[in-house]
């Protein structure tokens, strides 16, 4: 075996973190070399945000055209083809993968070599039958599906994220397990072009990690769609008969029925990409939820960090991104090294409408604090002048602060609260009060005039304190 030179950096991994690690090791001036299994992208790029957001966006468009009426225009013409969505997705894939080709890296001066890495040691790697030493490693290398031991589903040629994009034509009928995030944006997308979905969840509720105010009013919009929700079930069997999936099943009192559909989805949850690697031989900890690092990002063997899916908490590629740059801020410059902060994650789901979250969920902050320590405020979106011009009026946002204003969690269901969020989650990472918010003009008319509508609450609340009354009525007197 031939041995490359040695690499100040080593990142494992071509995705969301990888290539944010190996940009930023690149700019701070360290040899550098990226090593990527598959292709440059991730997840991300070629079957998570990227294609399922543009299948979100074909099937908002046709359900846009459906409502022509409700606008003031008249249609002849009510038969629409959704033959080449799917084509239209992959155009899409291939087109955002050009934005990093290896080229791009190469010219940065990083190193990038595709093929499956394994460690020798805590300073070596294996990769295409050639060693390559390096000071320090970054492992970025993502996620999988997860795919549940039931009976019969390897049998019935099931799809997940990596492979359902893959159709060249729409199912006649869907059924999707996993009512998360990623089941609940593809259930809708291929509803509302024509697919008719079921979505099987062993829990309560769909989207559990939400607030279930907001999730509520995502989940009776999903059902106005005619998608059939089957909460507080597990699915135990599956069978193939007459060219149909057909599914056992069962609830909590162990009563069994069945559904079909000509395909089956899986998306119960992701797994961490550590097979494969030989982290054991670099004394790398790693568990079933992925790979153990401390606050800094730093594995059990110091000059091995870690981030994104592969690390957690949190799977989404904004956050593989932070703590790419945190892991090379910590590894390349020691003496400048910063925690992890997860205290303001955002994310959100983009369905239509769609679901923004930060913090602490209602629920959350009950257990947390007591009744008398927490305010609530809510600002409806049909009560929103924009969002009423605009006949988006499902949804509001919902902001749960302390007694003196600071925001614990804040929760948007409706247009673009993926956009609209972004205002809470910087007076929760500043510590700036909901107050804050109100005393700073919003442009109207506008979607985010709901967010100043929340604060407003708050300051109305304040000013109509008796404290406040009386300094009012006192300073009043000397005005002529």
């Amino acid at each position: 075996m031939s041995e490359k030179p040695g690499f100040d950096v080593v990142v494992l991994g071509g995705g969301a973190g990888g290539l944010f690690a190996a940009s930023g090791a690149a700019a701070l001036g360290a040899k550098t070399c990226m090593i990527e299994k598959n292709k440059l992208g991730g997840d991300c790029t070629w079957y998570g945000c990227m294609p399922s957001k543009a299948l979100l966006k074909s099937a908002h468009a046709l359900a846009l055209v459906k409502r022509l009426k409700d606008f003031g225009i008249s249609s002849g013409d009510t038969r629409y083809d959704t033959g080449k969505a799917m084509s239209h997705v992959r155009d899409i894939i291939n087109k955002v993968s050009t934005h990093h080709p290896a080229e791009v890296f190469e010219k940065r001066g990083i190193r990038v070599i595709f093929g499956n890495p394994k460690f020798i040691d805590n300073k070596t790697i294996e990769v295409n039958g050639e060693r390559i030493s390096a000071k320090r490693f970054i492992i970025a290398t993502g996620s999988h599906p997860v795919v549940p031991p039931i009976p019969g589903l390897k049998e019935v040629d099931f799809l997940t994220n990596e492979t359902v994009f893959d159709l060249n034509t729409l199912p006649k009928s869907m059924i999707v397990l996993g009512g998360g995030p990623i089941g609940v944006e593809l259930s809708q997308a291929f509803s509302r072009l024509g697919v008719e979905v079921s979505i099987v969840e062993m829990l309560g509720r769909i989207l559990f990690r939400e607030d279930f105010e907001t999730a509520d009013v995502l989940t009776n919009v999903i059902k106005r769609d005619g998608i059939k929700i089957f909460t507080g079930k597990k699915a135990v069997k599956f069978r193939k008969e007459n060219g149909q999936v057909i599914v056992t099943l069962e609830d909590k009192d162990k009563n069994i029925s069945e559904i079909k559909a000509e395909k089956v989805l899986v998306a119960v949850g992701r797994a961490p990409n550590v097979q494969g690697l030989d982290l054991e031989k670099a004394g790398v900890e790693h568990e079933k939820t992925g790979i153990k690092v401390n606050e800094f990002l730093q594995t059990s063997q110091a000059n091995i960090f870690a981030c994104g899916d592969v690390v957690g908490p949190y799977l989404f590629s904004h956050i593989a991104a932070y703590q790419a740059a945190l892991a090379v801020r910590n590894s390349l410059l020691p003496l400048l090294r910063q925690k992890v902060n997860y205290e303001s994650v955002p994310w959100a789901t983009f369905t239509d409408p769609e679901l923004a979250h930060l913090g602490l969920t209602e629920e959350e902050a009950r257990e947390k604090y007591e009744v008398r320590d927490l305010k609530i405020y809510r600002s409806y979106l049909k009560e929103t002048d924009r969002a009423v011009t605009d006949m988006e009026e499902d949804g509001l946002a919902k902001v749960i602060c302390d007694k003196k204003g600071y925001i614990l969690g804040a929760h948007i269901v409706g247009a673009n609260a993926g956009e609209i969020i972004h205002e809470y989650v910087i007076a929760k990472a500043e510590r700036l009060t909901i107050g804050k918010l109100s005393s700073t003009i919003h442009i109207y008319p506008t979607l985010a005039q709901v967010v100043k509508k929340t604060a407003d609450q708050y300051l109305l609340e304040k000013l109509g304190s008796p404290l406040l009354k009386n300094i009012a009525k006192f300073l009043m007197k000397f005005v002529k």
